[in-house]
């Protein structure tokens, strides 16, 4: 039996957080969308891009390609997991993503515009290692923490992921600002060691949760069972379980709908501020920055709000947030109020990150073995939301030419998240008073 609440398992356990947070922050947030605006856009061709043949707006390709990305680990995800669930393979499918994932980053160390197709191929690989890793990571929370204690051990993780990722990119930061300090002609090679920097770093604090988390148990009902079948066996297992938990079922699709707001616009801020706003490539970092900082302080204060309000009246308040900034970036015109905009993301987007993952987890069934299983039908939704998400804000900025028009409609996705936040409020009631 696997010991919950231990201390160093759970400090262990948010170390992963401390080592893949810092792909989120420089890879898709901060320094390679700045990058990548400035080597693809050209005075001969503008803001277009040859990538095979085809030709596409450069933010267009890469919103595509990270949706592409996602697109595969959706199908992945519930397969690969119900096979570790039965062959007892989580950290072994942990380990394999992140060294896809860390390597690929590596790989952008040599992403130039003359390269341009084996860098979003790296670019890919990335965000697949990064959602693979990030899987099977969470499908621990439940094997390590009690019930009680999960919103709080998930701030925590996302915490350590914020500060980790702040100190990478602090030290990426001296290098895109003072790269005369070392020496540095080449104006791409500041960009470039960050994401070298981003892999290591990746690759080697991702050792620590690799060597204290649990050992992996096979599930004695698929042994000697071929992979198709046992990997078959438990998904149906699982998927006959969800469709009878009402609470569960009802909380994926309103995670579904509001997770595509949420997380296009974690995705998209930068490109957004490079773009709309003609914001230099400092200004920017030094605003995400912020943005990780304050979010700690959100992951914590949704956790404590949560314990007074309970998880789903703190997430109804954290959407109807996102829904104003929705509004509110629609119509932003300069640096200042783009800064303020970003002061309150970070705050929320703290909170909704971490309360969404220990809500799901809390109900989860108990002392179950399938965790991987049941929660890559979160991570699976989370990332087909995405998909929808990346995909809707690149059509109507490709039909429109207009980053403004694809802001207001993501509120859309909050309003129907919304709407089943508060359905699953009224089940909630029910499921108490039936208690």
């Amino acid at each position: 039996m696997i010991e919950k609440n231990n201390k160093k398992t759970i400090r262990s356990w948010a170390f992963f957080d401390w080592a893949n947070s810092a792909y989120n922050l420089v890879i898709t947030s901060t320094i390679f969308p700045v990058y990548y605006v400035a080597i693809t856009t050209t005075k001969e061709h503008g803001d277009e891009v040859t990538f095979f043949g085809k030709t596409f707006i450069n933010t267009v390709l890469s919103n595509y390609a990270l949706a592409f990305a996602y697109l595969i680990m959706v199908v992945l995800l519930p397969i690969l997991s119900s096979y570790a669930d039965a062959k007892g393979k989580k950290k072994f499918f942990m380990k394999l993503f992140t060294y896809i994932g860390s390597f690929a980053c590596m790989g952008l160390f040599f992403f130039k515009l003359e390269t341009l197709e084996a860098g979003i191929i790296c670019f890919v690989l990335a965000a697949m290692g990064y959602v693979g890793g990030v899987m099977f990571n969470n499908a621990y929370l439940p094997i390590i923490a009690s019930t009680d204690n999960q919103d709080r051990v998930s701030a925590q993780g996302f915490s350590y992921g914020y500060v980790g990722s702040v100190i990478l990119q602090l030290i990426c930061f001296v290098f895109v600002l003072k790269p005369d300090l070392f020496g540095i002609k080449d104006p791409s090679l500041p960009a470039q060691i960050s994401f070298l920097l981003v892999g290591l770093w990746w690759f080697l604090f991702a050792q620590i949760p690799f060597k204290v988390l649990p050992k992996d148990v096979p599930n004695a009902a698929a042994v000697g069972k071929g992979i198709i079948k046992s990997s078959f066996g438990e998904f149906v297992k699982v998927w006959n379980q969800l469709k009878q938990m009402k609470f569960l079922k009802t909380y994926l699709i309103a995670f579904f709908f509001y997770s595509m707001g949420v997380q296009t616009i974690m995705l998209a801020a930068a490109g957004f501020g490079a773009k709309v706003l003609k914001l230099e490539s400092g200004s920017l970092i030094a605003v995400i920055l912020i943005i990780q900082l304050v979010a700690i302080l959100g992951a914590w204060m949704m956790s404590l709000l949560a314990k007074k309000m309970g998880n789903i009246n703190v997430l109804i308040i954290v959407v109807l947030v996102w829904i104003a900034c929705c509004i509110y970036g629609y119509s932003i015109v300069n640096a200042y109020q783009f800064y303020a905009l970003a002061a309150i993301v970070g705050l929320i987007m703290g909170g909704i990150q971490s309360l969404s993952r220990s809500t799901y987890s809390k109900h989860i069934p108990e002392n179950t073995m399938e965790t991987a299983s049941f929660f890559s039908f979160y991570d699976a939704t989370e990332k087909l939301a995405i998909v929808i998400g990346l995909f809707s804000f690149a059509f109507i900025e490709g039909l429109t030419h207009s980053m403004r028009q694809s802001i207001i409609a993501l509120a859309s996705f909050f309003i129907i998240g919304l709407v089943f936040l508060v359905l699953l409020k009224k089940i909630e009631r029910k499921e108490t008073v039936k208690l």
